[in-house]
């Protein structure tokens, strides 16, 4: 039987080595560190603990992890950054179920999903999403429609990320104005960075799920010699539609597939590479209306990518490094036997170049900082074959500059400051005033915005390894096409949307508070923040309804099947706090033991006290764990409390909980002559309690409900 054909075959064979390798084994007990890549251009060295370590060529000397914190926990502090960072290892996005890389996140703190679908599950960051938060991978944006509706998905699987990275606050402006609530990157080897140790590495992996009887399962291989190497990966996944405390919940099965081949060039003092990325799905969209008439979204996306590095070490530059792709994306939106309703599209181009100069000695302290140019072009539809179109291609072209620096005040103090600033056109067919919906007055033209952006912050080295920093941003965003010129009907939301030529650029001030610690058997990270928005862009119920077209939008003998959905701004108030902590208690057996706990919040007014609609509520969670070389286990409980204070036409949502426990092993290899390098078997349960588990931010929350009780079964092996 072949391991590199479907998802069960994937996922059996991964299980079945799991199995019988441990047997060849020895252990070995040294946690590895972690790094992130996405929080600031200005890359800084390593500590000397690390740099005894030679660096393989092409690698990026990032920010680290302490190598002490856990395989897997709820909180992953970095005590190198100015702003809060979420980071998901590849361990815990094996052990989630879910179809997206959203459920790898949700739980974590100040981070949700809009969970429209199992298969379309965008990230929610402070209650903020769309065309707020940015995701991306490998440095490049997601470039999809997911951000023009909540029925469309990010088409990223979670079985292709070594990681994922979660971003707020000032190191957004490396990545522009749509990133203003926050950046949730992917990163992954599709361009290799560097010759493997031995000139191969590997990976098979894959799970099984009893909530919706769903198995992935997903490969990846990079070999190289000389200067040459070579990446190529694959994943699948089949879920059916899943269980619920009161019953199958109709229409909700995925069925998605993809792979990628890439290749790089390496030398002593950098890399160039190259990427070719493929990616389907098919899944449904649950619901009374959406099961009967069996919707379901049909999506392809083809993607090239190319990133690079080089590092001169002289006239002043220290490094040089690139990013650019280019997408063809498409989806269909099918009803009935197979019937196509709509047709969106995307075609976008993005490169980014940033350049690091040497340190500098200042009288003030050594000075490290980079500067940086991104372009955009992008062209985006929403076709519709029954009455208007809800988005007529609108094209986007952007470009903008941007700067970095950090100041190493003295050995305990350091101070960044960033500055972007930014061009935006946008072109497209809108309405531009719809008093009499029978004759409509047309915008046939283009918008041109120039969002300016900045942000300081100051971290300090406290007493007992506590780091605080204190971050102000200022923070413009331009609108997007969709938000100026939407003008049709959306069947997936039941909406009929109307977009406003009007509208202003968005501006935010924040200013946020943290306290963190990295190192030692207790560690936290810990935010409060404080944003006012000056015309927040929103989308506002205007209690009419329409069909599927605006002349059906009149006050009286109107449509009746769509909601009436026009874009409009006020000005608004975000404030809320967030907090992870890990504690290790004591040592037992092999390893040690410990608790871990989390909250977060976030309350969110337009002015005049009015509560937005979507805002999650407030969650209290907390667990035991326990972990040496080999073995995790752990086990959790996460509460999310009512959510009573509720915008215009919302309901209530009731208080859940989430109980979860999961258990593994894992096995090193260093004996010579062993292929694996590391085995890994395991088992998760989640929502143990079999709770009725409806999502605030969720458009169906009131006719879905999310999955209930499940099992997961995950394998993995890892060769060199």
């Amino acid at each position: 039987m072949s391991c590199f054909r479907g998802a069960a075959r994937v996922g059996i064979c991964a299980a079945a080595y799991a199995v019988y390798l441990p047997s060849l084994a020895v252990a070995q007990t040294v946690l590895p560190g972690i790094t992130v890549t996405s929080p600031t251009p200005v890359a800084r060295p390593a500590p000397a603990a690390e740099q005894a370590a030679p660096q393989q060529p092409g690698a990026t000397s990032n920010v680290p992890l302490t190598p002490t914190a856990p395989l897997s926990g709820t909180i992953i502090v970095i005590d190198d950054a100015f702003v809060p960072i979420t980071v998901v290892t590849s361990r815990d996005i094996l052990s989630t179920q879910g179809q997206t890389i959203t459920e790898t996140l949700h739980s974590r703190p100040g981070i949700s999903g809009s969970v429209f679908a199992p298969g379309a599950n965008r990230p929610v960051i402070r209650g903020l999403d769309n065309n707020r938060v940015r995701v991306q991978e490998n440095g490049i944006g997601s470039h999809d429609v997911s951000a023009l509706s909540e029925d469309h998905a990010v088409p990223i699987d979670a079985n292709s990320a070594t990681q994922v990275e979660v971003i707020r606050g000032p190191a957004t402006l490396r990545y522009g104005s749509q990133a203003i609530g926050g950046v949730v990157s992917v990163i992954n080897n599709r361009i290799p960075e560097f010759v493997p140790p031995g000139g191969f590495q590997g990976e098979i992996k894959g799970g099984w799920n009893s909530v919706d009887r769903g198995i992935d399962g997903a490969m990846s291989v990079t070999a190289g010699t000389g200067n040459f190497v070579f990446h190529a990966d694959a994943f699948s996944r089949s879920a059916k539609d899943y269980d619920t405390p009161n019953g199958r919940q109709a229409n909700s099965f995925v069925d998605s597939d993809g792979f990628s081949t890439g290749g790089s060039y390496v030398w002593r003092d950098g890399f160039v590479g190259v990427a070719f990325t493929r990616f389907n799905s098919l899944y449904g969209i649950p619901g009374a209306e959406s099961a009967l008439e069996r919707s379901r979204i049909e999506l392809t996306q083809d993607k090239l990518t190319s990133k690079g590095e080089w590092r001169p070490r002289s006239n002043g530059i220290e490094a040089i490094r690139f990013w650019f792709g280019s997408t063809d994306y498409q989806h269909k939106e099918l009803v009935f036997e197979g019937e196509v309703g709509s047709l969106f599209t995307n075609k976008e181009q993005e490169g980014r170049v940033e350049i690091q100069h040497l340190p500098m000695v200042t009288a003030f302290g050594e000075l490290r900082g980079a500067a940086g140019i991104q372009i955009g072009h992008r062209k985006t539809s929403g076709l519709s074959f029954e009455g208007d179109n809800l988005l007529d291609p609108a094209r986007t072209n952007s470009i903008a500059g941007f700067l970095f620096e950090e100041l190493q005040v003295t050995r305990r103090l350091r101070l960044q400051a960033a500055a972007r600033l930014e061009h935006t056109n946008v072109r497209g067919l809108g309405l531009a005033d719809i008093t009499d919906p029978l004759n409509p007055v047309l915008f046939d033209g283009e918008r041109t915005f120039k969002p300016l952006s900045g942000s300081v912050g100051a971290l300090y080295e406290l007493p007992f390894g506590v780091v605080a920093r204190l971050t102000g941003q200022y923070v413009e965003r331009a609108p997007d096409a969709a938000e100026l010129f939407s003008k049709g009907a959306h069947e997936a939301t039941g909406t009929f949307e109307i977009g406003n030529r009007f509208l202003a650029k968005e501006k935010a001030r924040t200013v946020e508070l943290g306290f963190k610690r990295a190192k030692g058997d207790f560690r936290f990270d810990a935010s409060v923040y404080h944003t006012k928005y000056q015309g927040f862009i929103f989308k506002r119920l205007t209690g009419k309804t329409c069909d599927d077209d605006v002349a059906s939008c009149t006050p009286v003998g109107g449509g009746t099947e769509l909601e009436q959905l026009l874009f409009e701004q006020r000005d608004a108030t975000f404030h809320g706090a967030e907090i992870g902590a890990q504690y290790d208690v004591a040592p037992i057996w092999r390893g040690v033991w410990g608790v871990e706990g989390q909250y977060d919040f976030v309350r969110a007014r337009f002015e005049g006290d009015e509560n937005l609609p979507r805002i999650p509520p407030h969650r209290l969670g907390g667990g035991l764990y326990y972990r040496d070389a080999n073995w995790l286990a752990r086990v959790g409980m996460l509460h999310a409390f009512k959510q009573d204070k509720i915008g215009l036409n919302e309901t209530e949502t009731a208080g859940y909980n989430l109980l979860s426990a999961e258990l593994s092993y894992t096995q090193t290899f260093n004996q010579s002559g062993t292929i694996a390098q590391a085995v890994t078997i395991g088992v998760k349960g989640e929502n143990l309690l079999d709770d009725d588990v409806r999502n605030h931010v969720s458009f169906k929350k009131d006719e879905v409900l999310l999955p209930g009780a499940g099992v997961r079964l995950f394998g993995s092996i890892k060769f060199n």
